[in-house]
């Protein structure tokens, strides 16, 4: 039973491609859509702090205004079936002491105030003496780290229930913010676009052969 469901995991990895164009007129069911998301709602983050949010953007008329700033999703966002902005949180959001960190940890992890303003403590010295997130731009760049976690979970749950994916990151960051806070969708002090991921059925086959580096390219062990 173990080595079945290996196989079907690197089958799922050795299905998923970067797809380029979509079948318009296929659509992914409710069910199966809110079973990808769920893997990413339900992805690890540093600290436990999440810092994101997923915006499903079904809505024609703004998926054509952000096709022409968002270069690498021209392709596919007419087809998609559905397509997905991810949001990093800003820097005012992830300092010690934020409310959105007070929020996270006490009313949703459920943690005492006391513990809590330990776990921030330590969350402040990580950020100002071990890693270097010394600046907004590094604090945010830090929580699209995290974002890439949900991110490539949907991806691959996806690929498990044979539904294809792209993943997208040509785009003018501060031309589709200004889109998206134009339409009142996302706010700007909180959060940022950190990239972008459309899903579907494959319109065609890619006539490219899939490479990756081999085993002894990336995996060095350490005895």
């Amino acid at each position: 039973m173990m080595k079945e469901r290996k196989e079907e995991i690197l089958q799922a990895f050795e299905y998923r491609r970067a797809i380029k164009e979509f079948q318009a007129d296929k659509k992914i069911s409710d069910d199966d859509f809110e079973f990808i998301l769920e893997t990413g709602r339900l992805s690890p983050s540093s600290f436990g702090y999440e810092p994101w949010k997923f915006l499903v953007i079904q809505n024609t008329d703004l998926r054509e205004k952000l096709s022409g700033p968002s270069w690498g999703a021209q392709r596919q966002l007419p087809g998609a079936s559905h397509f997905v902005v991810l949001l990093a949180r800003k820097a005012v959001d992830m300092r010690p002491g934020s409310k959105y960190l007070e929020w996270k940890s006490q009313k949703v992890d459920g943690l005492p105030a006391a513990v809590d303003a330990e776990k921030q403590s330590f969350f402040g010295n990580f950020q100002q003496n071990e890693f270097d997130l010394t600046d907004d731009r590094k604090l945010f760049d830090w929580a699209c780290r995290q974002v890439y976690l949900p991110f490539a979970n949907m991806m691959t749950s996806a690929a498990m229930i044979g539904i294809d994916s792209c993943p997208i990151e040509g785009f003018d960051k501060n031309k589709v913010e200004e889109i998206l806070e134009t339409e009142k969708i996302v706010d700007p002090e909180h959060f940022g676009v950190a990239a972008m991921v459309a899903f579907g059925y494959r319109a065609e086959d890619s006539p490219f052969p899939r490479t990756r580096h081999t085993t002894e390219d990336v995996i060095q062990w350490v005895k």
